[in-house]
């Protein structure tokens, strides 16, 4: 099984990535995520991999961060859900994200991403929700600032506002959450709702 790369960046598009090591170009899909923060090619690059295996095909993918590549083994591990299938949820979504929206059970915005759809979202929420304690400590702390915010406080009434104008209550979290909590509610609500439009 090959773990990672480490070599020189030879082609890179949206979708994939060319990485040669000793003169060898290993082809590795890789997510919008990881090519947004690929170099220019000809620059030394670095990624881990993970190398699935089936009868008529082998097919290396490739992840920037140790989380990315983790969140694609969880994922990858709920039936139905194919390499394919997850690439587009990681192109989407953080790992962050994603183990936020499962803890929360959040399937509607997990059910965003292109080819995923809600009987899928539904079936990842529900086999991994007790699968993610203690993978993301972002999310964690995420969910626990969202938890301990009291009532009336401006971050729990900015996450009451978005949630009632639509948004699932973890997109309302990640996105107040990124707010500096000293500001009013009328301002965590501009500034979240301006972080939000931008995923829309």
């Amino acid at each position: 099984m090959i773990y990672s790369l480490n070599g020189k960046l030879i082609h890179k598009d949206n979708a994939v990535a060319v990485i040669e090591c000793g003169g060898v170009g290993y082809k590795c899909n890789v997510s919008l995520k990881t090519a947004a923060l690929l170099p220019m090619p000809g620059s030394e690059v670095f990624l881990y991999t993970y190398m699935k295996v089936s009868e008529d095909d082998v097919s290396l993918f490739g992840f920037k961060t140790i989380e990315e590549h983790d969140a694609f083994k969880l994922l990858l591990s709920v039936s139905g859900a194919g390499a394919i299938k997850v690439m587009s949820i990681l192109s989407d979504y953080t790992p962050d994200q994603i183990f936020l929206f499962i803890a929360s059970g959040d399937s509607k915005s997990l059910s965003a991403p292109k080819g995923i759809g809600a009987k899928l979202a539904s079936k990842i929420v529900l086999e991994l929700k007790d699968k993610i304690g203690g993978i993301s400590s972002n999310s964690q702390e995420i969910l626990q600032v969202s938890a301990a915010t009291v009532e009336g406080s401006p971050t729990k009434d900015a996450i009451e506002a978005l949630t009632s104008l639509g948004f699932s209550y973890s997109e309302a979290s990640v996105a107040v959450s990124k707010c500096d909590a000293s500001l009013s509610t009328d301002e965590i609500i501009k500034k979240a709702l301006a972080s939000l439009s931008r995923r829309l």
